[in-house]
Parts: C-alpha cells; sequence; structure tokens
C-alpha cells in the first residue's frame, strides 16, 4: 500500500521527527574541538551519542551552599543617596566597596559578609545603616541576598561552567525555608575542581602601583570585568602566556590618561620588580617600579612593567583609539582560569562551603552501574507492556504499531534531551517509563473505541471513533500537563526532571505520536491508501 503525503501526513510528519531525533542523537558537535577538563572525559563517555548523563549515571560532584551576606529591605532612599549609603557602610564596618550594595530601585542594602565569613554581625550591619541616617534594628536584618543578587550569581556560576567545557554541569537557586542555597552538579568532577571554580568570586582588577613625588608608593584600581568589551582565548606563545583583552571606548580613554598621568607612557617602558610571594606593603617599602597588577579575588596574581611598544601608544595616544593589551599570567593554566572569570564576570557575593555548605561525590565506577539498571528497567517496562496488549488484541498487526509508536515517542524523548543537552539521571528515566506507560494507555482508548464498537466499514465512521478517542486523550493529557507544570518549574530536585520529561512526553504524544497511530490504525483497518 502506498502512504499519500496529503492523506498520510500524520504518518510522515512521525518519519520526520524520527530523522530529527536521528541528527540531535548522533550528529557531530561542532565546537567541541577546545573542550579541556572534565567535561572533555564525561563527553568520552557519550562518544557514540550526544547524550549527556547527570550525577547518578556518570559520577560526580554536588554542591550545596547557602549565599554570604545579609539584607535589610523596605528602606526609602533615592539613587543619589546610594553612594553614600555605601561609602559610610565600608567605612564603618571595614569592608571593601565590593562587599557593599545599596539599591534604591529594590529598596535595599546588601552587605556581603556575615558572622560566618568575615566578622560582619547583624547588630554591626544595623548600627552601620543607622549611622548612614536610616533607623534600623538587628530584627531588619535578614541573613541571605536578594533575589537579583541570586539570580545574577547563578548565570554566572552556569557561564562558568560552559566555558569550563564541563557537559552537563548545572547551578540552580534552591529555597528552603529562612535561607537561600545554590546547588551546583558537575558530572564527571571530583569535589576539589569544582570548588576550585565556584569557590571565589572570581572578581579581576587590573591595579597601577606608581612611585609618587615624596618617594611612596600608590596603588589604584583602574579596570574590572566592565570594563572589557573583548576577551581572547588563553595563548601560550614564544614562552609567555597570554589573555589578549580589549576595552570598551570609556574604559581605554580612562585607562590611557591615567598612564600618562603616572608615568607609564615613558620611552622604553617601564621597570618592575613587585615579588608575587611578598605583600602588597612589602613590595612598596623595596621599590617595585611602575608595575600593572592583575589582582583575582583581592590577591595579585601576576605583575609586569609596560613593554615599549604598548608604553609608546600611551604616550602617542594610539591606545586610545584601540585600547588592547595582553594581560599576562605565569602559567597555562593561570591564563585560562582568568579568562573563564573574565568571561562569566564576578560574583557579588560567595558560597560559604566551608561552614554552612555540603558536597556529595559519587564515584564514576559506581555511577557506571546504574545505566545497565536503567536500560533493564526499562527494557522490562517495555516488555510487560508489549504482553499486556497481546494478551488483549490477540492481533499483531493492531499490537505491533502500539508499540513500534511507543518506542518512536521514547526515541523522540532521547533526541529532546540530546538537542536540549539535558543530563539524563535516574528520575528522567522514571520519566521515560511513565511515558511508555501513559502512551500506550492512550493507542489502547483509540483501539478500543475504533475496534470495539462493530465493524468499521467507512472513513467517516473510522473519524467519528477516533475523534471520540482523542477528545478523551486530550482531556487527559490537559490534565497531566497541569498537574506536573509546578514540579516542572519549581526547584524541587529530582521531582522536576521527572515533570519535565513526563510533559515533554504527552506534548509529542498528543501533537504526533496518537495522530500519526490513527492513521496507522486507519489503513490497517479500511486498507485506505
Amino acid at each position: 500500500m502506498r502512504l499519500q503525503l496529503k492523506k498520510h501526513w500524520r504518518i510522515w510528519l512521525l518519519v520526520l521527527f524520527m530523522l530529527v531525533s536521528t541528527v540531535a542523537l548522533f550528529a557531530p558537535l561542532g565546537g567541541s574541538g577546545g573542550i579541556t577538563g572534565p567535561g572533555a572525559d564525561q563527553q568520552a563517555d557519550s562518544q557514540y551519542t550526544n547524550l549527556q548523563f547527570g550525577l547518578e549515571l556518570s559520577g560526580g560532584t554536588q554542591v550545596r551552599a547557602p549565599f554570604v551576606g545579609m539584607t535589610v529591605s523596605g528602606i526609602d532612599f533615592g539613587p543619589e543617596a546610594e553612594p553614600e549609603i555605601e561609602s559610610t557602610l565600608q567605612e564603618e564596618l571595614g569592608v571593601s566597596a565590593s562587599d557593599v550594595r545599596a539599591s534604591a530601585e529594590s529598596g535595599t542594602v546588601e552587605v556581603f559578609e556575615d558572622q560566618y565569613v568575615g566578622n560582619t554581625t547583624r547588630a554591626e550591619f544595623a548600627a552601620a545603616l543607622t549611622e548612614a541616617g536610616y533607623e534600623t534594628g538587628e530584627g531588619d536584618v535578614d541573613m541571605g541576598v536578594t533575589a537579583d543578587t541570586r539570580e545574577g550569581a547563578e548565570d554566572v556560576l552556569n557561564e562558568r561552567l560552559r566555558e569550563r567545557g564541563l557537559g552537563g554541569g548545572s547551578a540552580t537557586q534552591v529555597s528552603a525555608p529562612g535561607q537561600q542555597f545554590m546547588v551546583v552538579e558537575v558530572p564527571g568532577a571530583n569535589r576539589s575542581e569544582v570548588i576550585d571554580l565556584i569557590g571565589d568570586r572570581g572578581q579581576v582588577e587590573v591595579w597601577a602601583m606608581y612611585p609618587t613625588d615624596n618617594g611612596s608608593y600608590e596603588t589604584q584600581s583602574l579596570l574590572s570585568q566592565d570594563d572589557l568589551a573583548e576577551i581572547g582565548g588563553a595563548r601560550q606563545e614564544q614562552g609567555e602566556t597570554f589573555v589578549p583583552i580589549r576595552l570598551n571606548e570609556d574604559a581605554g580613554a580612562r585607562f590611557g590618561d591615567s598612564m600618562r598621568e603616572n608615568g607609564f607612557d615613558q620611552q622604553g617602558g617601564t621597570r618592575c620588580s613587585y615579588d608575587l610571594n611578598a605583600s602588597l606593603e612589602e613590595n612598596t617599602a623595596d621599590d617595585p617600579g611602575r608595575c600593572l597588577l592583575t589582582v583575582l579575588d583581592g590577591e595579585v596574581v601576576f605583575a609586569a612593567g609596560v613593554a615599549p611598544n604598548l608604553a609608546s601608544s600611551f604616550e602617542s595616544g594610539a591606545f586610545d583609539e584601540n585600547p588592547s593589551y595582553r594581560t599576562t599570567t605565569t602559567s597555562f593554566e593561570d591564563a585560562r582560569e582568568l579568562e573563564i572569570n573574565m568571561r562569566a564576570g564576578a560574583l557579588r557575593t560567595q558560597l560559604d562551603i566551608d561552614n554552612r555548605g555540603t558536597t556529595f561525590f559519587l564515584l564514576p565506577s559506581l555511577a557506571e552501574r546504574f545505566k545497565p539498571l536503567s536500560l533493564v528497567t526499562g527494557a522490562a517496562a517495555v516488555f510487560a507492556v508489549a504482553f499486556t496488549v497481546f494478551l488483549r488484541y490477540r492481533k499483531p498487526e493492531v499490537a505491533a504499531p502500539m508499540l513500534l509508536t511507543a518506542a518512536a515517542e521514547v526515541y523522540f524523548l532521547l533526541g529532546f534531551a540530546a538537542a536540549v543537552s539535558l543530563p539524563l539521571d535516574l528520575s528522567h528515566i522514571a520519566g521515560f517509563i511513565a511515558v511508555i506507560g501513559t502512551g500506550i494507555d492512550d493507542l489502547v482508548i483509540i483501539a478500543d473505541e475504533v475496534m470495539q464498537r462493530g465493524d468499521v466499514r467507512t472513513s467517516r465512521v473510522f473519524e467519528s471513533r477516533f475523534r471520540k478517542a482523542f477528545w478523551v486523550i486530550g482531556a487527559a493529557a490537559a490534565t497531566t500537563i497541569v498537574a506536573m507544570s509546578p514540579l516542572a518549574v519549581l526547584s524541587l530536585g529530582d521531582l522536576q526532571g521527572f515533570a519535565i520529561i513526563t510533559i515533554v512526553g504527552v506534548l509529542i504524544g498528543v501533537l504526533i505520536t496518537r495522530p500519526a497511530y490513527g492513521d496507522i490504525l486507519r489503513v490497517l483497518v479500511l486498507g485506505d491508501d
């Protein structure tokens, strides 16, 4: 029998999605050549497909930790008061500018220290805010940070995971009574690798150190991540490791002016003998020369003078027109870490992993055992359903298309998981099994409605019965989606993965596989070609 494109377009749509799923599962992914680190190992585990696996099926590390900080909400002040509030809190609490944030838009003031990390208590925060002119009691201070800060931290951490090439890694906010946590899961990585990546704020700055007229040394912060327009990849050329960067127009002009004002434009470049093993104060006492310092989270990680060609560009003003230079480091690993932090941006606050955080590590060798067990569980579900269906109809021509259609549904789900880089865990496997059950159930409803109410002799009778069955299926699908939606949206751990797979499976069934099965059943019952 021939399948006409116009009459049996639902079957052809099924075939088309089979092809799309095949491409998503097996087509080579571009841009993976530069991936290094644990993510490369995890990709090697799935070298035959593009599927990614989560912690429970590939091993790895989970870190759960609260945010460091305290917040006072409901304060009424304008944007012009923000700098004054921040300046007063810095002075009263002895913290840096990056540890305080006042937002007139949300009416909140945050300090990114607390009694666990840093030396700031609720009482001290309240007293400092009162000193700034806003009467505050200790009871007005909440532990934790604002939603805006949490969302920014989630974005930065996910960007770091992507930049490091950690396939399947994710950072997600989780709310608990009275506290907010960040849960970071990285398949295939050990604890130290994950802590090194997420444990610091990743705040990159460029400082200038130079002598003043009275012989003392002054240090000035010139650049931060916000001043970078373009960031190149970490490189190693002629024994030098560096990250090429380009500043935005305003930062370039400001940087060039500072270089000229403080003597970095002298002919022949500048000398720098900064000792990374000594403190900033010790270096200033040893006459280190004029240095540009690369600072990561307040720690100087590299120091260098200005090369003659760069000094000439400062002097001539050419740097202002093309504000590009190289940030050098002592090793390629340091350059790569610097690049990741520059690209991802800095965390406003850090995670308290040491005091209140928890870590979980599952050995990859142990996790690998779950894969065949999951496969066996899925196969057992399929065979159990197949046996039940054959007992029900005792007609291979009716039951076989049911099983093939259900199998196609699972194949589409696997293609979806590969296309969106969804790391599969045991909760997702449970979702697959649920989709198989609900899918067969719907197909049984269609077959019973069409075949158990007398002979089907015309297309009109078939269509009438099929529509009745499809209305029942559609109503059941809508109920399932509504029931599962809160689980899919809320951060409820494993339940979220189960809900996502179930919802996507139900949508695929209602929109693609159920209508296609109807066309297949029409051909089998009516011989309709």
